[in-house]
Order: structure tokens, then sequence, then C-alpha cells
């Protein structure tokens, strides 16, 4: 008997809603080829949580994410949006899932296909064969620490103010994640922090270190952030698992999209303690582009066969949509941000028509 996934779609804002539906339409092919059965049901977050209801992640929003066994996330972002209050927010939406979900393993895989290596902004021979995984802690750190905020000082001069936080269990808890995940790679795993100055990231290579101990067959070095970045640049292939914290991972996972040579191809998976997840492409909602056809859904399409392989276990299916995303690389088709000379150019629509003509 098939498994029926109960997946909750939410498109957000700009081109959102035009990739999830192209990811949507891949899901629906390999439902009706038998590999399961699937209840989809949508709601808006984001801008369009706002303007439905004034609020960026409704509350009939939140309940379907909790119920779902795993959510489909499109992008959020509305520059027209930008003058409400923090919490008000577009952007506020995707914090407030991963918080409310739990959501503390952020898994975006980098890797180059074979057909973009020369739209990198690197050397094809830099790049060519890349793949890493960045995996980053998404629910501490300074983007969650408290006190945080802006005051006026005696002299009248403002100062804004965060706290870097991290408590020992959630080192350990995304040092495990890493740790396992090279175990099914190439075993070595990278910490990436900035203990020579933050006291925080000095913990967090304490608990790496003692954690690392654990796992004998993987091999563990560790590494200050602005060298990483450095590094990402001049070797990235030396990389396997790189294992970060919430604001590090961010900047570093957003540098490392632009080796596979879009931003459009990166994929990313947001996983609590039980595999359940949030699946995203990691670029954002492109409003300039929203609407023309122009957007790239490949990297959601891949964020839908992590979900399947994630979160349902469903491996076979996983394989089929990237197998299907390398068939249609290969026959030449490009949006936009991944074109080049001798490429068949084409929008949001027709690349996944190519690609479900792949699935056959």
């Amino acid at each position: 008997m098939n498994k029926t996934l109960n997946i909750a779609v939410l498109p957000g804002d700009g081109i959102g809603t035009e990739i999830t539906a192209q990811a949507v339409r891949v899901l629906r092919r390999l439902s009706e080829q038998g590999h399961f059965s699937l209840t989809l049901q949508e709601a808006p977050v984001g801008g369009a949580g706002y303007r439905a209801s004034g609020h960026p992640l409704p509350e009939s929003t939140l309940k379907l994410a909790k119920d779902a066994n795993a959510i489909l996330f499109g992008a959020v972002g509305d520059f027209s949006l930008d003058t409400l209050p923090r919490e008000l927010r577009p952007e506020q939406a995707i914090l407030g899932l991963r918080k409310e979900l739990q959501l503390f393993a952020n898994l975006r895989p980098a890797m180059i296909y074979p057909e973009l290596a020369g739209a990198s902004t690197l050397k094809p021979e830099v790049v060519s064969g890349l793949d890493i995984m960045i995996i980053r802690e998404l629910t501490g750190d300074i983007y969650f620490g408290k006190p945080r905020g802006v005051r006026v000082l005696e002299n009248g001069e403002r100062e804004g103010f965060d706290t870097m936080v991290y408590r020992e269990s959630e080192i350990v808890r995304i040092g495990h994640v890493a740790f396992q995940a090279a175990q099914k790679r190439n075993r070595r795993v990278c910490s990436v922090d900035k203990a020579n100055v933050l006291e925080t990231t000095q913990l967090w290579r304490d608990v790496m270190t003692e954690l690392g101990k654990q796992y004998p067959d993987v091999e563990l070095s560790h590494m200050y952030v602005d060298n990483a970045a450095m590094q990402l640049l001049k070797n990235p292939k030396q990389f396997d698992v790189m294992v970060t914290g919430n604001m590090f991972g961010d900047i570093l996972s957003d540098e490392a999209s632009m080796l596979t040579g879009s931003i459009g191809m990166l994929p990313s998976a947001s996983l609590d303690a039980n595999n359940k997840g949030l699946y995203e492409p990691i670029h954002g909602s492109a409003p300039d582009i929203a609407g023309k056809n122009l957007a790239n859904p490949l990297a959601t399409m891949l964020s839908a066969a992590m979900m399947l392989r994630y979160s349902f276990g469903l491996a076979q299916a996983a394989d089929a949509i990237e197998a299907a995303v390398r068939k249609t690389l290969a026959a030449g088709y490009a949006t936009g941000d991944i074109y080049r000379e001798g490429c068949k150019r084409v929008g949001t629509v027709e690349m996944g028509d190519a690609v479900l003509a792949a699935l056959g």
C-alpha cells in the first residue's frame, strides 16, 4: 500500500508561487506513477499572510504546518511591507516556523552539475566535481538571542544590541547531525567558528572536539569563519561536511551557492529531531522578476526531492527527481540565471515541462 504524504504548501511571496507550482507538478506526477499518495493543502505566509490576516504567520497557516508531515515552502519578502514593525514583516514567518516547529538543523547541499561548471563565477577546474553539505544550526545564535533591541544612551546616541548565545545541548544536537551526515559521505567534518574572538564559539569548538571522540571514523577539523569564507573560493573541494552556527551558516551557504552557478540551483531542508522538515530553495522572493515566468524552479524541485528522502524515506522517488533534473540540464535547458551559449533558454513553466518529460 502506498504511503500517503500530507504536505503543507506555503508559496509565500514574489516568485514563491511560481516555483512551488512547478515542484507540486513534479510531486503529482510521481504520485500518478504510483510512488505514493498525496494530500496537498496550501496557505498564505509572509507578505501574503500579512495581507490575508494581518500577520506574516497566520494561526491557520501555523496549524496547517504543524499538522502536516512536511512543508514545501517558496519564499518570503515584500519590499512594500518593509516599513512595518519588525515583528510583522514577511521574513518573520520563516523565523516563526523554525521556532514553533523546532527545526534546528538546516541542510544545504552545494553541488555542481557538469553542465553548469562554466556558469560558476570560479574557474571550471576549481568547481568541477564540487559536492559539499553545509549544516547550519537554525534556532539559536544571535538571530534568537536575548536581550536585543535599540536603546538611547545618556548622551542621546542610539545603540543597537543583539545577543549571541549557544547552549551546550544545542551544539551537541547539531553536531550529531553533522557527524552522522559525514558517515554517509566522505567522513570529514569541518566545524566553523570564531573561537579566537568569541566566547560563544570557543564553547562551540570545545563541544565539537569532545563530540568528535564519539565518531572515530570521521575526521574532524576546525576553521575560523573568515578563513572558511576564503577557502570556499580558493579550494572548495577540500570540504565534505561543514557545520556551523546560525549566522555564519547563513552567510557561508549563500556564498557557496555561487560556486554552483546560481543561487537558483540550491535546495535546503530544515529538520526537527524526528526528521519532520520544511523544504525550500535558499534564494529569496525576487520581486523584480515575479510573475514574468523567469524564475528557476529547479532548487524548489530539488527541495521536494530532499523532502521525499529525509522526511518520508522515499529514496527511489527522490532519486527520480534528481535524475530528471540532471537529464534536463544535460539536454541544454536553462532559465536565465544559468543560461550560457548553446543552451535552450526557457521560462519557469517550460523548465517544469522539461523536468516532467524527463520523469516520464
